[in-house]
């Protein structure tokens, strides 16, 4: 698999500037190869906006870095059009979706019709503008991120909108030898700085081609089915996984075997992908908050209730 070791080259380029994080750069290469959207949900400092830089840049993608605060507008991020005197048309003049990798940082400090502008057009890969409909380059993914603290001025995504993100991440602080080795490299120069692509656009498009052809059999289709099915009838949740979920899961799942170097999906792949995928979509009850059940307690339950077709090697 030729693409397969220029996206792994991917990860190995971002190591240079995100130190001991190799799972999360993982998560976000499997969104991106399954046209996926990813929410990055942690405290500050610890790297978000970094990341996502230095997967655009060692990915050979165009990127852009929105900062998200009540005064950005949803004509700031779909585009306008402005009236050229000197030919007497009216022309569009793009927006921040106009690239392949958009940081959407802080997407909860905008306002909710901006949010909206920014999730329509991850859905839908367009956006319409006085009547025109403009296509966003390919590939198209947003990397949001936000606070888990400090929600004074914010406005929380609803359900139907975090809905839309493929997966939700957390980065976690480092360790002590991490967070040295940090500081160090950054003594004298920004490692950012030095980063170089490890592959081409084509090649992203290729791999993603791949992965499409990534073989699943009619059973895992249902035990992806099943799992998700599961959360909307567990008694602690409020609100299960939509369809979207499903197609989600299967999308990551078939990603993970890519980059695993199989082209065929196991349950294990699945299980794998399950943490990532499916909890910020479920809404608990509230007399399960007060038992103090989380989310993953609730998934362990679903996924012990699920017969597993069969496992690797089997």
């Amino acid at each position: 698999m030729v693409h397969n070791r220029k996206i792994q080259q991917i990860a190995d380029e971002v190591e240079k500037v995100i130190v001991g994080k190799r799972d999360v750069v993982t998560m976000l290469l499997i969104a991106l190869l399954s046209g996926g959207h990813v929410l990055v949900e942690d405290v500050p400092g610890t790297g978000k906006t970094t990341l996502a830089t230095a997967i655009g840049r060692s990915a050979g993608l165009v990127s852009r870095r929105a900062q998200f605060t009540p005064d950005v507008t949803a004509s700031d991020i779909t585009g306008f059009t402005m009236f050229n005197r000197e030919t007497g048309n009216f022309e569009y003049r793009s927006g921040l979706v106009m690239t392949n990798i958009l940081l959407a940082d802080e997407i909860n400090r905008a306002t909710p019709k901006t949010q909206s502008a920014l999730l329509e057009a991850m859905e839908e890969q367009n956006v319409t503008v006085d009547g025109i409909t403009h296509r966003l380059p390919v590939p198209f993914m947003v990397i949001a991120t936000q606070n888990e603290l400090g929600y004074v001025g914010t406005f929380p995504l609803p359900e139907a909108q975090l809905d839309r993100f493929m997966m939700k991440i957390s980065m976690g602080y480092p360790t002590v030898e991490q967070e040295v080795g940090i500081i160090a490299t950054r003594q004298k120069n920004d490692p950012l700085e030095m980063l170089i692509p490890a592959c081409t656009k084509e090649d992203v498009l290729a791999a993603r081609d791949e992965v499409r052809d990534t073989n699943i059999e009619p059973s895992v289709y249902r035990y992806i089915v099943e799992i998700v099915a599961g959360t909307r009838n567990h008694p602690a949740v409020e609100l299960g996984a939509s369809p979207r979920a499903s197609l989600a899961l299967m999308r990551a799942a078939q990603s993970y075997a890519f980059l695993n170097g199989r082209a065929y999906v196991v349950p294990e792949d699945v299980l794998r992908m399950t943490p990532y995928i499916l909890p910020h979509r479920i809404r608990l009850t509230q007399e399960a908050k007060v038992k103090h059940v989380d989310t993953m307690d609730m998934l362990r339950d679903v996924i012990k209730a699920v017969k597993p077709p069969f496992t690797r090697g089997s």
